[in-house]
C-alpha cells in the first residue's frame, strides 16, 4: 500500500481501500455515488481496564497501530514516534491515537498502563487496547490492511508492520506510514493537519 504525501497543490487527502459504486435518485436523477470502505465498529479493553468502542471515536480522526510491549525490533521505534504525534496534539480534543497490542497474552490492559505510564502518557487520548487475538487480528489484517501473524522465529515471536494508520472522523483510511521513519511521521503529521483543516472548510 503506498503512503500518502502532502504538498502545497493538495488541498485533500486521498480516500484509501476499497470502494464501490451505488447508484442513487437524487431530484428525479440517477446518480453514482462512490462509498468507501470504513473501520468497523470494535470492542476492546484499554489501560485503565475499561471499555473502549469505535464510538468513542465519533467526531475525532486517529492514528492508529499494532505492537507488543515485549517487542524487540521495530515497536520501540514506532511508539516513540507516536509519542511525537501524541505530545504534538496532546491539547486537541478533534485527535486520538490508538496502540492495539498483538500479544494478547501477556499485555494485560494493567501492563499496557504500566507502559504508558512509562511513555508518559495520561488521560485517554492515547488508547492503548487489549482484546481477543482473534478480533485484533482480524481488526489488523481485514480492516487496517496491515500484516500481523505469530512467527516463533520472528522478534518476538511476531511478525507484524510497523504501520501508522491515519483514520478521519468517517472512519475512513486517509494514510498509511512508515512509523520507524523520522520523515514518513513528519508527513503523517502535516497529512493530519491537512485533515483537520478539511473539517474546517
Amino acid at each position: 500500500m503506498l503512503c500518502s504525501c502532502s504538498s502545497p497543490d493538495v488541498q485533500n487527502l486521498p480516500i484509501l481501500g476499497i470502494r464501490k459504486p451505488v447508484q442513487k435518485t437524487v431530484d428525479g436523477k440517477t446518480i453514482v455515488d462512490t462509498i468507501y470502505k470504513t473501520i468497523p465498529q470494535f470492542r476492546f479493553v484499554n489501560q485503565d481496564s475499561t471499555v473502549v468502542t469505535g464510538h468513542d471515536f465519533d467526531g475525532k480522526i486517529y492514528v492508529a497501530d499494532f505492537f507488543f510491549i515485549s517487542c524487540p525490533d521495530v515497536c520501540p521505534i514506532i511508539q516513540r514516534n507516536m509519542l511525537k504525534v501524541y505530545q504534538k496534539y496532546s491539547n486537541n480534543a478533534e485527535v486520538k491515537l490508538i496502540s492495539h497490542t498483538i500479544d494478547t497474552i501477556h499485555d494485560r490492559p494493567w501492563k499496557l498502563k504500566q507502559y504508558a505510564k512509562k511513555l508518559g502518557v495520561e488521560g485517554t487520548q492515547w488508547e492503548f487496547l487489549w482484546g481477543s487475538k482473534q478480533s485484533i487480528y482480524s481488526l489488523a489484517k481485514n480492516d487496517y490492511q496491515v500484516s500481523v501473524d505469530d512467527d516463533t522465529k520472528g522478534p518476538g515471536g511476531f511478525a507484524h508492520e510497523g504501520f501508522l494508520v491515519l483514520v478521519d472522523r468517517e472512519k475512513r483510511m486517509r494514510g498509511v506510514y512508515d512509523g520507524t521513519s523520522d520523515e514518513q511521521v513528519a508527513t503523517l503529521m502535516k497529512d493530519m493537519d491537512t485533515l483537520l483543516l478539511e473539517y474546517r472548510k
